[in-house]
């Protein structure tokens, strides 16, 4: 019979590797991706988690890729981070905002959910509400449901902090959030 392996379940080991800073642990990875030196517009991505009725998930983890500010994905370049949600379900990243990568694809940032009682990881990605012309012409936008695509913008606020932009990320339920298959 098979059992299940590590990377199908998010149990309790996950949380001491994967976000040790909550355990008083130093970080493997970081929520931070740029420094004050990372070329391109500096912002926080920033947003609660949620389960199908509404209530936030406090012990989610959050994974991120993106190109940097000329669209390039370089490596050793910052473009992978990873975080885990607050008890109120909150989430950040400190980034620059990505550039097109090309091939007709808009500015965006791919993300991974993990959370308690999901099987598989859910895939999505993060675009920018502000770049309607790009989102207009992105190839996987233009397969998702026009009344859903929706979930996967992320709106921007200029806040005194520094520019904002706000990602809920809903597991199931109403105004769900698109997941991919890969």
């Amino acid at each position: 019979m098979l059992k299940q392996t590590p990377s199908q379940t998010v149990g309790p080991y996950y949380a001491y590797a994967w976000t040790p800073e909550l355990y008083g642990r130093r970080a493997i990875l970081s929520n931070v991706l740029a420094t004050t030196d990372t070329p391109g517009e500096r912002i926080r991505l920033q947003g609660t988690v949620t389960d199908g009725e509404g209530t936030p998930i406090r012990d989610c983890i959050l994974e991120i890729w993106q190109a940097d500010a000329e669209g390039r994905i370089q490596p050793g370049a910052a473009g992978f981070g990873r975080c885990g949600t607050t008890e109120e379900g909150v989430y950040h990243f400190d980034t620059v905002k990505p550039g097109s990568t090309g091939d007709g694809e808009a500015p965006q940032i791919a993300m991974t959910v993990f959370a308690r009682g999901m099987l598989v990881h859910a895939f999505t990605r993060v675009y920018f509400a502000d770049e309607e012309r790009a989102n207009a012409e992105d190839p996987t936008l233009a397969v998702v449901p026009a009344d859903r695509r929706a979930t996967l913008l992320a709106e921007r606020t200029v806040t005194p902090g520094g520019v904002v932009y706000r990602f809920d990320v809903r597991l199931q339920g109403d105004r769900e959030t698109v997941f991919f298959d890969l």
